[in-house]
């Protein structure tokens, strides 16, 4: 039962990578299509590229997601892989419901919400480790918003100042090829982000189901046992990579239609804007604070931002506040899926 519960966790995980990366497809390329720097195809062919290439960049986010967001060392195997078959399941359901109202929540947030709620139901209040969803999840969640917006308008501020002179038509020309490298460090640390919250689920599973005292193996290439718990195997990377890719690559139009079009009309100069200080936020959350950010909340924010230098009307806030809605939803909507889920399954088999 055991070792078919973990290959439904790595069936499921690679579902969750496929749906973020539709899901989030438009982070990295909605601005960059908007404004025609990039046509749709070009747009979603150079972010599977980025995306599977930042997958591959570090674990650092996905040792924050197997070790601290909820307590399973200790626990019983079954008891362990329930907790992440529900998780998934909860963070599957709230990517398609969103997906499908064209709103751009965050697949690192149902993640999160889907192992809060399945961990309070297989391990009680205490099986999560609240502190650390204070500060990896909660704060973050606050912060990188705020930061994506005041720095997104400050820089665009210093932009047009420093272009004020320019001919127009060369500026824009200019900022749409400049748009192709902004849009690609997006895809970059959308994979960087992103990919290694599924590699840290999985990782996940397999130290539960073959980790020291457990009495089940596994070929090392798949799991070493000797290795720390958060240690991420090569082929996980690679099919959390390709999974994610593979899901940009089919595209995400009802949400990109959301970022690129409906909260402000954009032009190359706040295109690339909000683009570059999006992937800096992503880059710097991942590689220094190891926080799973999310990138969907970044890039919005930062669209919100070059927005507003044009005029605080000229962002239409009743759309930014039915994203404001899913956003405050996501955590414990995902949560309730997940506990349903986890009861479900104890309930079959007996956990």
């Amino acid at each position: 039962m055991e070792l078919a519960l973990v290959i439904l966790v790595v069936a499921l995980a690679v579902g969750f990578d496929y749906t973020n990366g539709f899901h989030d497809a438009a982070n990295a390329i909605a601005t960059s299509v908007s404004t025609r720097a990039l046509t749709p195809r070009v747009a979603l062919g150079m972010a599977a590229v980025m995306n599977f290439a930042g997958a591959l960049l570090g674990t650092q986010v996905a040792g924050t997601i197997a070790r601290e967001i909820v307590k399973l060392e200790g626990q019983a195997p079954r008891i362990e892989l329930t907790v992440v078959v529900g998780a998934l399941v909860g963070a599957i359901s709230w990517n398609l419901i969103t997906w499908w109202l064209g709103l751009p929540s965050s697949s690192t947030h149902s993640m999160i919400g889907g192992l809060i709620g399945a961990g309070l139901v297989a391990l009680g209040s205490g099986g999560v480790q609240w502190q650390s969803v204070l500060q990896k999840v909660v704060i973050p969640m606050i912060a990188s918003p705020l930061v994506g917006f005041c720095l997104a308008f400050i820089i665009m501020v210093i932009v047009l100042w420093i272009f004020q002179k320019v001919n127009p038509w060369k500026a824009t020309r200019r900022f749409r090829i400049a748009q192709t490298a902004s849009a690609a460090a997006m895809a970059l640390g959308h994979g960087l982000q992103d990919a290694q919250k599924t590699m840290g689920i999985i990782a996940m599973a397999l130290f539960a189901y073959a980790g020291p005292g457990t009495g089940h193996t596994l070929p090392t290439w798949i799991f070493n046992p000797n290795d720390p718990m958060g240690t991420i195997p090569l082929w996980v990377k690679i099919g959390a990579a390709a999974a994610i890719s593979a899901g940009t690559a089919s595209g995400g139009w009802r949400i990109m239609r959301t970022l690129g079009r409906k909260i402000i009309e954009l032009d190359p100069a706040r295109g690339f804007v909000a683009e570059a200080v999006s992937a800096v936020v992503l880059f710097v959350g991942a590689m220094h604070f190891h926080m799973p950010l999310s990138t969907t909340h970044t890039i919005t924010t930062s669209i919100m931002g070059v927005g507003a230098t044009k005029r605080l009307s000229a962002v239409r806030w009743g759309v930014a506040k039915n994203i404001v809605v899913a956003w405050v939803s996501t955590i414990p909507a995902a949560a309730a899926v997940a506990a349903l889920i986890t009861l479900l399954l104890r309930a079959i088999i007996g956990s």
